[in-house]
Protein backbone atom coordinates (compact mmCIF):
# COMPACT_ATOMS: atom_id res chain seq x y z
CA UNK A 1 0.00 0.00 0.00
CA UNK A 2 0.94 3.63 -0.50
CA UNK A 3 0.55 4.58 2.98
CA UNK A 4 3.00 2.09 3.96
CA UNK A 5 6.01 3.10 1.66
CA UNK A 6 8.07 5.85 2.57
CA UNK A 7 7.69 8.27 -0.40
CA UNK A 8 7.22 12.11 -0.22
CA UNK A 9 4.26 13.69 -0.69
CA UNK A 10 5.96 15.79 -3.59
CA UNK A 11 6.55 12.88 -5.71
CA UNK A 12 2.86 12.09 -5.93
CA UNK A 13 1.54 16.06 -5.88
CA UNK A 14 4.41 16.72 -8.81
CA UNK A 15 2.92 13.77 -11.22
CA UNK A 16 -0.14 15.67 -12.07
CA UNK A 17 0.56 19.25 -11.06
CA UNK A 18 -0.27 22.32 -13.38
CA UNK A 19 0.73 26.04 -14.15
CA UNK A 20 -2.77 26.87 -12.20
CA UNK A 21 -1.52 24.94 -8.90
CA UNK A 22 1.90 26.65 -8.92
CA UNK A 23 -0.01 29.82 -8.97
CA UNK A 24 -1.93 28.79 -6.10
CA UNK A 25 0.98 27.48 -4.35
CA UNK A 26 3.11 30.73 -5.11
CA UNK A 27 0.45 32.82 -3.87
CA UNK A 28 -0.01 30.59 -0.64
CA UNK A 29 3.44 30.70 0.17
CA UNK A 30 3.82 34.25 -0.02
CA UNK A 31 1.32 34.41 2.12
CA UNK A 32 2.17 32.65 4.80
CA UNK A 33 6.04 33.42 4.76
CA UNK A 34 4.25 37.14 5.39
CA UNK A 35 2.72 35.14 8.42
CA UNK A 36 5.79 33.28 9.37
CA UNK A 37 8.21 36.07 9.35
CA UNK A 38 7.55 38.39 12.86
CA UNK A 39 6.75 34.65 14.09
CA UNK A 40 9.91 33.18 13.56
CA UNK A 41 11.48 36.39 14.62
CA UNK A 42 9.43 36.83 18.46
CA UNK A 43 9.81 32.24 18.40
CA UNK A 44 13.64 32.46 18.44
CA UNK A 45 13.66 35.66 20.94
CA UNK A 46 11.71 33.72 23.28
CA UNK A 47 13.99 30.40 22.62
CA UNK A 48 16.78 32.41 24.02
CA UNK A 49 18.11 32.34 20.66
CA UNK A 50 19.48 35.19 18.35
CA UNK A 51 16.47 36.22 16.05
CA UNK A 52 17.53 35.09 12.09
CA UNK A 53 17.98 31.93 13.90
CA UNK A 54 14.24 31.40 13.79
CA UNK A 55 14.06 32.23 10.21
CA UNK A 56 17.34 29.96 9.59
CA UNK A 57 14.78 27.24 11.30
CA UNK A 58 12.20 28.58 8.99
CA UNK A 59 13.97 28.50 5.90
CA UNK A 60 16.38 25.15 6.24
CA UNK A 61 13.94 22.91 8.01
CA UNK A 62 10.58 24.45 6.34
CA UNK A 63 12.25 24.02 2.65
CA UNK A 64 13.45 20.10 3.33
CA UNK A 65 10.25 19.21 5.73
CA UNK A 66 7.96 20.26 2.49
CA UNK A 67 10.08 18.75 -0.09
CA UNK A 68 9.83 15.39 1.69
CA UNK A 69 7.22 15.25 4.35
CA UNK A 70 4.05 12.82 4.11
CA UNK A 71 1.79 15.83 4.33
CA UNK A 72 0.58 17.61 1.39
CA UNK A 73 -0.15 21.19 2.85
CA UNK A 74 2.09 21.05 6.48
CA UNK A 75 4.65 24.27 6.88
CA UNK A 76 6.87 23.54 9.42
CA UNK A 77 9.29 25.89 11.48
CA UNK A 78 9.98 27.05 14.94
CA UNK A 79 6.71 26.35 16.99
CA UNK A 80 5.87 27.63 20.80
CA UNK A 81 6.06 24.62 22.50
CA UNK A 82 10.02 24.14 21.84
CA UNK A 83 10.21 27.49 23.33
CA UNK A 84 11.18 26.78 27.23
CA UNK A 85 12.63 23.49 26.00
CA UNK A 86 15.62 25.28 23.61
CA UNK A 87 16.01 28.19 26.28
CA UNK A 88 16.60 25.72 28.95
CA UNK A 89 19.27 23.73 27.03
CA UNK A 90 21.01 26.53 25.50
CA UNK A 91 20.83 27.69 29.59
CA UNK A 92 22.78 24.59 30.75
CA UNK A 93 24.34 23.69 27.85
CA UNK A 94 25.07 26.14 25.28
CA UNK A 95 24.41 26.62 21.46
CA UNK A 96 26.51 23.36 20.95
CA UNK A 97 24.65 21.60 23.21
CA UNK A 98 21.44 22.68 21.29
CA UNK A 99 23.02 21.67 17.97
CA UNK A 100 23.59 18.18 19.21
CA UNK A 101 20.21 17.99 21.32
CA UNK A 102 18.71 19.12 17.82
CA UNK A 103 20.61 16.83 15.83
CA UNK A 104 20.32 13.38 17.94
CA UNK A 105 16.37 14.66 17.99
CA UNK A 106 16.18 14.51 14.05
CA UNK A 107 17.93 11.09 14.01
CA UNK A 108 15.73 9.37 16.42
CA UNK A 109 12.83 11.03 14.28
CA UNK A 110 14.05 9.09 11.37
CA UNK A 111 14.21 5.90 13.33
CA UNK A 112 11.06 6.15 14.06
CA UNK A 113 9.98 6.75 10.96
CA UNK A 114 11.44 4.09 8.99
CA UNK A 115 10.87 1.52 11.89
CA UNK A 116 6.90 2.61 10.94
CA UNK A 117 6.12 4.04 14.51
CA UNK A 118 4.23 6.65 12.97
CA UNK A 119 0.76 4.96 14.43
CA UNK A 120 2.51 5.06 17.76
CA UNK A 121 1.60 8.60 18.48
CA UNK A 122 -2.20 7.37 19.09
CA UNK A 123 -1.15 6.07 22.45
CA UNK A 124 0.20 9.31 23.90
CA UNK A 125 -3.19 10.23 26.25
CA UNK A 126 -4.90 13.55 25.14
CA UNK A 127 -5.16 14.52 28.65
CA UNK A 128 -1.27 14.58 28.45
CA UNK A 129 -0.70 16.84 25.30
CA UNK A 130 -3.71 18.94 26.10
CA UNK A 131 -2.06 19.44 30.01
CA UNK A 132 1.39 20.45 28.43
CA UNK A 133 0.30 22.30 25.90
CA UNK A 134 -1.47 24.50 28.12
CA UNK A 135 1.48 24.14 30.70
CA UNK A 136 3.84 25.36 27.88
CA UNK A 137 1.27 28.47 26.83
CA UNK A 138 2.00 29.36 30.55
CA UNK A 139 5.61 28.92 30.31
CA UNK A 140 5.56 31.51 27.58
CA UNK A 141 3.83 34.11 28.98
CA UNK A 142 5.41 34.30 32.35
CA UNK A 143 8.54 34.44 30.26
CA UNK A 144 7.60 37.38 28.34
CA UNK A 145 6.47 39.50 31.40
CA UNK A 146 9.72 41.42 31.46
CA UNK A 147 10.05 42.61 27.86
CA UNK A 148 6.28 43.51 27.94
CA UNK A 149 6.11 45.56 31.15
CA UNK A 150 10.16 46.25 30.64
CA UNK A 151 11.20 44.90 33.76
CA UNK A 152 15.10 45.56 34.85
CA UNK A 153 15.93 42.01 36.53
CA UNK A 154 18.71 41.83 39.17
CA UNK A 155 19.63 38.02 37.55
CA UNK A 156 19.34 36.22 34.61
CA UNK A 157 16.36 33.24 35.90
CA UNK A 158 16.38 29.97 33.57
CA UNK A 159 13.47 28.27 35.49
CA UNK A 160 9.88 29.40 34.81
CA UNK A 161 8.82 29.86 38.76
CA UNK A 162 12.14 31.47 38.76
CA UNK A 163 10.98 34.15 35.90
CA UNK A 164 7.56 34.34 37.89
CA UNK A 165 9.35 35.66 41.28
CA UNK A 166 11.72 37.69 39.57
CA UNK A 167 8.81 39.63 38.37
CA UNK A 168 7.02 39.61 41.16
CA UNK A 169 10.38 41.26 42.97
CA UNK A 170 11.12 43.84 40.40
CA UNK A 171 7.55 44.88 39.19
CA UNK A 172 8.55 48.11 40.64
CA UNK A 173 11.10 48.93 37.59
CA UNK A 174 8.50 48.85 35.38
CA UNK A 175 8.74 51.08 32.12
CA UNK A 176 4.84 52.47 31.75
CA UNK A 177 6.08 53.22 28.07
CA UNK A 178 6.96 49.60 27.40
CA UNK A 179 3.94 48.70 28.70
CA UNK A 180 1.93 50.98 26.75
CA UNK A 181 3.45 49.66 23.09
CA UNK A 182 2.68 46.00 24.56
CA UNK A 183 -1.19 46.91 24.95
CA UNK A 184 -0.63 49.09 21.70
CA UNK A 185 0.67 45.90 19.79
CA UNK A 186 -2.23 43.39 21.75
CA UNK A 187 -5.04 46.20 20.48
CA UNK A 188 -3.58 45.78 17.03
CA UNK A 189 -3.14 42.01 17.14
CA UNK A 190 -6.97 41.23 18.40
CA UNK A 191 -8.90 44.13 16.23
CA UNK A 192 -6.97 44.29 12.71
CA UNK A 193 -8.40 40.49 11.60
CA UNK A 194 -11.52 42.36 11.55
CA UNK A 195 -10.87 45.20 9.78
CA UNK A 196 -7.87 43.77 7.65
CA UNK A 197 -8.78 40.15 6.93
CA UNK A 198 -6.30 40.01 4.44
CA UNK A 199 -3.07 41.29 5.83
CA UNK A 200 -1.11 39.09 8.92
CA UNK A 201 -2.12 41.39 12.09
CA UNK A 202 1.15 40.39 13.76
CA UNK A 203 2.76 42.36 10.64
CA UNK A 204 0.79 44.88 10.88
CA UNK A 205 1.71 45.20 14.89
CA UNK A 206 5.23 45.03 13.90
CA UNK A 207 5.02 47.88 11.86
CA UNK A 208 2.57 50.14 14.09
CA UNK A 209 4.87 50.13 16.67
CA UNK A 210 7.97 50.27 15.38
CA UNK A 211 6.83 53.44 13.43
CA UNK A 212 5.45 54.67 16.96
CA UNK A 213 8.98 53.96 18.70
CA UNK A 214 10.44 55.63 16.05
CA UNK A 215 8.37 58.55 15.72
CA UNK A 216 8.02 59.21 19.49
CA UNK A 217 11.66 58.39 20.59
CA UNK A 218 10.07 56.18 23.36
CA UNK A 219 12.43 54.90 25.96
CA UNK A 220 11.67 51.25 24.93
CA UNK A 221 13.97 48.63 23.89
CA UNK A 222 14.27 47.17 20.52
CA UNK A 223 15.64 44.24 19.05
CA UNK A 224 18.68 45.51 17.82
CA UNK A 225 19.32 47.20 21.33
CA UNK A 226 19.74 43.59 22.75
CA UNK A 227 20.85 41.73 19.96
CA UNK A 228 22.89 41.78 17.07
CA UNK A 229 21.45 41.74 13.86
CA UNK A 230 22.46 39.56 11.05
CA UNK A 231 21.37 39.30 7.43
CA UNK A 232 24.26 36.63 6.71
CA UNK A 233 22.82 33.67 4.83
CA UNK A 234 22.65 30.42 6.76
CA UNK A 235 26.11 28.19 6.71
CA UNK A 236 26.73 24.73 6.82
CA UNK A 237 28.63 24.59 10.53
CA UNK A 238 29.29 21.29 12.20
CA UNK A 239 28.86 21.15 15.76
CA UNK A 240 31.74 20.06 18.12
CA UNK A 241 30.16 17.01 19.73
CA UNK A 242 31.66 15.19 22.46
CA UNK A 243 30.26 11.67 24.30
CA UNK A 244 29.57 13.92 27.40
CA UNK A 245 27.64 16.72 25.66
CA UNK A 246 26.06 13.82 24.32
CA UNK A 247 25.35 12.48 27.56
CA UNK A 248 24.09 15.71 29.00
CA UNK A 249 21.48 16.44 26.24
CA UNK A 250 20.60 12.86 25.29
CA UNK A 251 17.48 13.24 27.29
CA UNK A 252 16.58 16.63 25.92
CA UNK A 253 16.94 15.37 22.48
CA UNK A 254 14.29 12.50 23.20
CA UNK A 255 11.67 15.38 24.50
CA UNK A 256 12.27 17.30 21.06
CA UNK A 257 11.56 14.46 19.05
CA UNK A 258 8.86 13.19 20.94
CA UNK A 259 7.60 16.83 21.07
CA UNK A 260 8.19 17.05 17.27
CA UNK A 261 6.43 13.54 16.01
CA UNK A 262 3.22 14.80 18.29
CA UNK A 263 2.69 17.83 17.00
CA UNK A 264 3.83 17.25 13.82
CA UNK A 265 1.15 14.61 13.43
CA UNK A 266 -1.61 16.65 14.90
CA UNK A 267 -1.03 19.21 12.78
CA UNK A 268 -0.76 17.27 9.70
CA UNK A 269 -4.44 15.27 10.92
CA UNK A 270 -6.09 19.12 11.09
CA UNK A 271 -4.91 19.63 7.40
CA UNK A 272 -6.03 16.58 6.27
CA UNK A 273 -9.52 17.17 7.85
CA UNK A 274 -9.25 20.85 6.23
CA UNK A 275 -8.37 19.28 2.73
CA UNK A 276 -10.16 15.75 2.71
CA UNK A 277 -6.73 13.95 2.71
CA UNK A 278 -4.47 11.51 4.08
CA UNK A 279 -0.94 11.74 5.14
CA UNK A 280 1.61 9.80 5.51
CA UNK A 281 2.83 9.81 9.09
CA UNK A 282 6.00 7.61 8.78
CA UNK A 283 7.65 9.60 5.91
CA UNK A 284 6.15 12.53 8.10
CA UNK A 285 8.90 11.29 10.77
CA UNK A 286 11.61 10.64 8.66
CA UNK A 287 10.59 14.64 7.18
CA UNK A 288 10.82 15.74 10.45
CA UNK A 289 14.18 14.42 11.52
CA UNK A 290 16.10 15.24 8.36
CA UNK A 291 14.48 18.45 8.74
CA UNK A 292 15.28 19.01 12.25
CA UNK A 293 19.18 17.63 12.14
CA UNK A 294 19.66 19.80 8.81
CA UNK A 295 18.24 23.56 10.71
CA UNK A 296 21.07 22.19 13.55
CA UNK A 297 23.76 21.76 10.99
CA UNK A 298 22.80 25.37 9.39
CA UNK A 299 22.72 27.39 12.93
CA UNK A 300 18.89 27.06 13.22
CA UNK A 301 16.32 25.37 16.50
CA UNK A 302 14.09 22.68 16.71
CA UNK A 303 11.35 22.73 14.41
CA UNK A 304 8.03 20.98 13.81
CA UNK A 305 4.44 21.37 11.60
CA UNK A 306 3.01 24.84 12.63
CA UNK A 307 -0.79 24.14 13.26
CA UNK A 308 -1.80 27.98 12.45
CA UNK A 309 0.89 28.39 9.38
CA UNK A 310 -0.48 25.26 7.88
CA UNK A 311 -3.97 26.45 8.36
CA UNK A 312 -3.18 29.57 6.69
CA UNK A 313 -1.69 27.63 4.16
CA UNK A 314 -5.10 25.95 3.23
CA UNK A 315 -6.68 28.73 3.47
CA UNK A 316 -4.66 30.46 0.93
CA UNK A 317 -5.32 28.16 -1.74
CA UNK A 318 -2.24 26.09 -0.89
CA UNK A 319 -2.56 22.31 -2.05
CA UNK A 320 0.99 21.03 -2.61
CA UNK A 321 4.13 20.88 -0.41
CA UNK A 322 5.37 23.60 -3.50
CA UNK A 323 3.64 26.31 -1.25
CA UNK A 324 5.94 25.51 1.55
CA UNK A 325 9.17 25.27 -0.29
CA UNK A 326 8.00 28.79 -2.01
CA UNK A 327 7.88 29.80 1.97
CA UNK A 328 11.01 28.87 2.49
CA UNK A 329 12.64 30.51 -0.22
CA UNK A 330 10.28 34.21 0.31
CA UNK A 331 11.94 33.76 3.88
CA UNK A 332 15.51 33.45 2.51
CA UNK A 333 15.18 36.86 0.31
CA UNK A 334 13.74 38.60 3.26
CA UNK A 335 16.69 37.37 5.21
CA UNK A 336 18.97 38.76 2.60
CA UNK A 337 17.66 41.82 2.15
CA UNK A 338 15.09 43.05 4.75
CA UNK A 339 16.68 41.42 7.63
CA UNK A 340 18.66 45.02 9.39
CA UNK A 341 14.98 46.64 9.71
CA UNK A 342 14.27 44.15 12.26
CA UNK A 343 16.31 45.75 14.65
CA UNK A 344 13.90 48.27 14.71
CA UNK A 345 10.83 45.78 16.26
CA UNK A 346 10.03 46.79 19.94
CA UNK A 347 10.57 44.19 22.68
CA UNK A 348 7.13 44.41 23.71
CA UNK A 349 5.54 44.20 20.41
CA UNK A 350 7.01 40.74 20.16
CA UNK A 351 6.06 39.78 23.84
CA UNK A 352 2.49 40.64 23.06
CA UNK A 353 2.87 38.25 19.78
CA UNK A 354 3.90 35.60 21.69
CA UNK A 355 0.87 36.43 24.33
CA UNK A 356 -0.93 35.76 21.52
CA UNK A 357 0.65 32.54 20.59
CA UNK A 358 0.05 31.10 23.75
CA UNK A 359 -3.28 32.05 24.03
CA UNK A 360 -3.89 30.13 20.82
CA UNK A 361 -2.12 27.47 21.68
CA UNK A 362 -3.42 27.17 25.25
CA UNK A 363 -6.40 25.48 24.56
CA UNK A 364 -8.40 26.46 27.39
CA UNK A 365 -11.97 25.94 26.11
CA UNK A 366 -10.84 22.13 25.69
CA UNK A 367 -8.81 21.98 29.11
CA UNK A 368 -12.33 23.26 30.17
CA UNK A 369 -14.58 20.65 28.65
CA UNK A 370 -11.98 17.71 29.63
CA UNK A 371 -12.19 19.24 33.11
CA UNK A 372 -16.06 19.54 33.02
CA UNK A 373 -16.81 16.28 31.27
CA UNK A 374 -14.28 13.65 32.35
CA UNK A 375 -13.72 11.15 34.93
CA UNK A 376 -11.91 12.58 37.57
CA UNK A 377 -8.69 10.14 36.69
CA UNK A 378 -8.06 11.77 33.22
CA UNK A 379 -8.97 15.25 35.13
CA UNK A 380 -6.17 14.64 37.59
CA UNK A 381 -3.37 13.10 34.38
CA UNK A 382 -4.25 16.64 32.75
CA UNK A 383 -3.94 18.36 35.89
CA UNK A 384 -0.62 16.93 36.97
CA UNK A 385 1.28 17.29 33.60
CA UNK A 386 0.11 21.06 33.33
CA UNK A 387 1.56 21.79 37.04
CA UNK A 388 5.00 19.97 36.11
CA UNK A 389 5.06 21.29 33.41
CA UNK A 390 5.23 25.09 34.43
CA UNK A 391 6.67 24.22 37.88
CA UNK A 392 9.98 22.01 36.35
CA UNK A 393 9.94 21.17 32.53
CA UNK A 394 8.15 18.98 29.95
CA UNK A 395 10.72 16.22 30.67
CA UNK A 396 9.41 15.52 34.10
CA UNK A 397 5.65 15.99 32.84
CA UNK A 398 5.43 13.61 30.39
CA UNK A 399 7.43 11.08 32.27
CA UNK A 400 5.06 11.19 35.07
CA UNK A 401 2.06 12.38 33.17
CA UNK A 402 2.38 8.86 31.16
CA UNK A 403 3.20 6.79 34.49
CA UNK A 404 0.14 8.38 35.59
CA UNK A 405 -1.94 7.02 32.78
CA UNK A 406 -0.91 4.24 32.59
CA UNK A 407 -1.38 3.17 36.22
CA UNK A 408 -4.83 4.47 36.19
CA UNK A 409 -5.45 2.79 32.58
CA UNK A 410 -4.08 -1.05 34.56
CA UNK A 411 -6.89 0.01 37.54
CA UNK A 412 -9.40 0.22 35.18
CA UNK A 413 -8.50 -2.85 32.98
CA UNK A 414 -8.15 -4.35 36.28
CA UNK A 415 -11.51 -3.14 37.61
CA UNK A 416 -13.42 -4.56 34.43
CA UNK A 417 -11.29 -8.28 34.73
CA UNK A 418 -13.92 -10.56 36.53
CA UNK A 419 -13.83 -14.39 37.56
CA UNK A 420 -17.25 -15.39 38.57
CA UNK A 421 -18.68 -19.17 39.31
CA UNK A 422 -22.11 -19.62 37.45
CA UNK A 423 -24.52 -19.73 39.48
CA UNK A 424 -26.42 -23.35 39.34
CA UNK A 425 -29.97 -23.93 38.59
CA UNK A 426 -30.16 -26.11 42.52
CA UNK A 427 -28.88 -22.92 44.34
CA UNK A 428 -31.23 -21.15 42.51
CA UNK A 429 -34.54 -22.95 42.00
CA UNK A 430 -34.65 -21.46 38.41
CA UNK A 431 -37.65 -23.11 36.85
CA UNK A 432 -37.96 -20.53 34.16
CA UNK A 433 -34.86 -22.12 31.67
CA UNK A 434 -32.64 -18.65 32.36
CA UNK A 435 -30.30 -21.03 33.27
CA UNK A 436 -27.95 -23.49 31.37
CA UNK A 437 -28.09 -26.58 33.27
CA UNK A 438 -24.93 -28.08 34.48
CA UNK A 439 -23.94 -31.72 35.40
CA UNK A 440 -24.04 -31.71 39.56
CA UNK A 441 -20.09 -33.04 38.87
CA UNK A 442 -19.44 -29.58 37.00
CA UNK A 443 -18.28 -26.07 37.91
CA UNK A 444 -17.95 -23.38 35.50
CA UNK A 445 -16.11 -20.27 36.10
CA UNK A 446 -16.62 -17.49 33.79
CA UNK A 447 -13.54 -14.97 33.31
CA UNK A 448 -13.71 -11.50 31.43
CA UNK A 449 -11.92 -9.13 30.92
CA UNK A 450 -7.63 -8.88 30.09
CA UNK A 451 -6.10 -11.07 32.53
CA UNK A 452 -2.62 -9.30 33.49
CA UNK A 453 -0.49 -8.80 36.15
CA UNK A 454 -3.03 -6.11 37.79
CA UNK A 455 -6.02 -8.78 37.44
CA UNK A 456 -4.00 -11.85 38.34
CA UNK A 457 -5.08 -12.01 41.87
CA UNK A 458 -8.72 -12.57 41.00
CA UNK A 459 -7.91 -16.12 39.71
CA UNK A 460 -9.50 -18.17 42.63
CA UNK A 461 -7.48 -21.03 44.91
CA UNK A 462 -9.13 -23.87 44.73
CA UNK A 463 -11.24 -25.58 46.84
CA UNK A 464 -12.92 -29.45 46.43
CA UNK A 465 -16.41 -28.31 46.11
CA UNK A 466 -18.69 -31.69 47.30
CA UNK A 467 -18.90 -34.13 44.27
CA UNK A 468 -17.69 -31.54 41.24
CA UNK A 469 -14.80 -32.89 40.07
CA UNK A 470 -14.26 -30.96 36.60
CA UNK A 471 -13.59 -27.09 36.54
CA UNK A 472 -14.45 -25.54 33.23
CA UNK A 473 -12.81 -22.63 32.96
CA UNK A 474 -14.84 -19.75 29.79
CA UNK A 475 -12.34 -17.43 28.43
CA UNK A 476 -14.41 -16.33 25.48
CA UNK A 477 -14.31 -12.51 26.59
CA UNK A 478 -10.40 -12.85 27.71
CA UNK A 479 -9.00 -10.76 25.11
CA UNK A 480 -5.14 -11.08 26.18
CA UNK A 481 -3.16 -12.61 28.45
CA UNK A 482 0.22 -11.85 30.91
CA UNK A 483 2.96 -13.91 32.29
CA UNK A 484 1.44 -13.40 35.33
CA UNK A 485 -1.85 -14.52 34.77
CA UNK A 486 -0.59 -17.29 33.56
CA UNK A 487 1.43 -18.15 36.25
CA UNK A 488 -1.88 -17.96 38.73
CA UNK A 489 -3.26 -20.27 36.18
CA UNK A 490 -0.60 -22.24 36.46
CA UNK A 491 -1.47 -22.71 40.07
CA UNK A 492 -4.90 -22.85 39.53
CA UNK A 493 -4.40 -26.19 37.48
CA UNK A 494 -1.53 -27.43 39.99
CA UNK A 495 -4.23 -26.92 43.00
CA UNK A 496 -6.88 -29.21 41.08
CA UNK A 497 -4.64 -31.82 40.11
CA UNK A 498 -3.59 -32.21 43.42
CA UNK A 499 -7.47 -32.20 44.95
CA UNK A 500 -8.39 -34.49 41.35
CA UNK A 501 -10.13 -32.34 39.26
CA UNK A 502 -10.26 -31.85 36.00
CA UNK A 503 -9.10 -29.03 34.13
CA UNK A 504 -10.94 -27.54 30.93
CA UNK A 505 -10.80 -24.37 28.91
CA UNK A 506 -13.80 -22.92 26.77
CA UNK A 507 -13.76 -20.71 23.93
CA UNK A 508 -9.93 -19.39 24.24
CA UNK A 509 -9.25 -16.76 22.27
CA UNK A 510 -6.33 -16.62 20.00
CA UNK A 511 -3.40 -14.31 22.23
CA UNK A 512 -3.93 -16.50 25.64
CA UNK A 513 -4.10 -19.63 23.49
CA UNK A 514 -0.61 -18.32 22.12
CA UNK A 515 0.59 -17.95 25.63
CA UNK A 516 -0.67 -21.60 26.95
CA UNK A 517 0.94 -23.35 23.44
CA UNK A 518 4.67 -21.10 24.60
CA UNK A 519 4.21 -21.80 28.58
CA UNK A 520 3.77 -25.74 27.91
CA UNK A 521 0.78 -25.33 29.54
CA UNK A 522 -1.58 -26.68 26.68
CA UNK A 523 0.37 -29.62 26.48
CA UNK A 524 0.22 -30.30 30.19
CA UNK A 525 -3.76 -29.73 30.25
CA UNK A 526 -4.07 -31.70 26.82
CA UNK A 527 -5.07 -30.41 23.76
CA UNK A 528 -8.78 -32.08 24.06
CA UNK A 529 -9.13 -30.18 27.11
CA UNK A 530 -9.14 -27.26 25.20
CA UNK A 531 -13.05 -27.14 23.38
CA UNK A 532 -14.19 -24.34 21.68
CA UNK A 533 -17.51 -24.04 23.43
CA UNK A 534 -19.77 -23.89 26.50
CA UNK A 535 -21.23 -27.16 24.89
CA UNK A 536 -18.62 -29.06 23.91
CA UNK A 537 -16.98 -28.49 27.32
CA UNK A 538 -20.14 -29.72 29.13
CA UNK A 539 -19.73 -32.67 26.49
CA UNK A 540 -16.07 -33.18 27.35
CA UNK A 541 -16.84 -33.34 31.18
CA UNK A 542 -19.53 -35.62 30.33
CA UNK A 543 -16.65 -37.90 28.73
CA UNK A 544 -13.88 -37.57 31.83
CA UNK A 545 -16.79 -38.46 34.18
CA UNK A 546 -18.30 -41.31 32.28
CA UNK A 547 -14.12 -42.48 31.40
CA UNK A 548 -13.70 -41.97 35.81
CA UNK A 549 -16.34 -44.59 36.71
CA UNK A 550 -15.58 -47.26 34.91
Amino acid sequence: MQKQRLTPQLVHSLKHYSRQDFVKDLTAGIIVAIIALPLSIALALASGVSPEQGLYTAIVAGFLISALGGSKVQIAGPTAAFATIVAGIVARNGMEGLAAATILAGLILILMGVLRMGSMIKFIPYTITAGFTAGIAVTIVIGQLKDFFGLTFTHSPVETMEKMEEVVCTFHTVNWYAAGVGCLALAVLVLCPKALKKVPPSLVAVVVTAGAVRLLDLPVNTIGDLYTISSALPRLTMPAVSYATIEAVLPDAFTIAVLAAIESLLSAVVADEMIGARHNSNMELVAQGVGNAASALFGGIPATGAIARTAANIKNGGRSPVAGMVHALVLLLVLALLMPYAELIPMPCIAAILFQVAYNMSGWRTVAKVVKRSPKSDVAVLAVTFLLTVAFDLVVAIIVGLSLACLLFMKRMADVAVVKEWEYIEDTGDDQGRLKPVPSHVMVYEITGPMFFGAADKIPHMERKGERRVLILRMRSVPAMDITALNSLQRLCTECRDKDIAVIFSHVNEQPLSVFRRSGLYSEIGGENFVPNIDAALDRAAELNKASRV
